[in-house]
């Protein structure tokens, strides 16, 4: 489903997402009141959402979504490269933050991966939010006892990834890293995420950060 209050931009989307056979635009909303009954009313896979809308803006407009416990995943669509938007989009439970300039390839292979669970938001930005934003993490001390309750379910294979993953590392340069295929590393990723009961790289991120598994600016 697509919400963006600029009618000429839903349509370019609509355009180019119709072109795909997997993919199908169920409707289209002006602003985020809008957006949040619609999916209540037509469940989509994923939500395009823009950020800056009338009535009620795009933060908001996910946070609504995700609270009222709805399968849909929304992907955060903004012209504004801006890391309070990004790190706000995410808060608000988010699964991915794309600017609307990304080539339509990008766009479409994104929409295919937060439907298909992960979170589309680049591994340098992920860094550079946490980095930027620790002070706004619990501290690892706090609920420590949980945190390592949780860490102790993964594998030590489990755990490097982890590390790395935190580290910004994508699949590619995890595999490398660790010397394994990068399929490997993608069934290891998937693992990690259910034994900490956590919805996507993003959180596996914080958690590290909470875990004390790796420290703001620690490459």
């Amino acid at each position: 489903m697509l919400v963006d209050d600029q009618s000429l931009l839903r349509l370019g989307f609509r355009m180019v997402l119709e072109t795909q056979p997997d993919l199908e635009v169920v409707g289209e909303a002006g602003d985020g009141a809008q957006g949040v009954s619609m999916t209540r009313a037509l469940a989509p896979d994923v939500v395009l959402m823009d950020v800056r809308m009338p009535v009620l803006d795009g933060i908001e407009a996910t946070r609504q979504i995700v609270a009222s416990g709805s399968a849909a995943r929304v992907l955060v669509l903004t012209t504004f490269n801006l890391d309070e938007y990004v790190y706000a989009a995410l808060r608000a439970g988010a699964s991915g933050f794309l600017l609307k300039d990304v080539p339509p390839a990008d766009l479409i292979s994104g929409i295919r991966s937060v439907a298909a669970g992960d979170a589309v938001v680049a591994p340098s930005v992920t860094r550079r939010l946490i980095d930027a934003f620790a002070d706004h993490l619990p501290d690892p001390s706090s609920g420590r006892s949980t945190v390592g309750e949780r860490l102790h379910r993964l594998t030590d294979r489990e755990r490097e990834v982890l590390i790395e993953l935190a580290r910004g590392g994508s699949n590619a340069e995890i595999a490398e890293q660790l010397t394994v295929a990068e399929a490997t590393v993608k069934t290891h990723v998937g693992r990690v995420l259910a034994k900490l009961d956590l919805r996507d790289r993003v959180q596996a991120v914080i958690f590290a950060y909470e875990a004390g598994l790796i420290r703001p600016g620690q490459q």
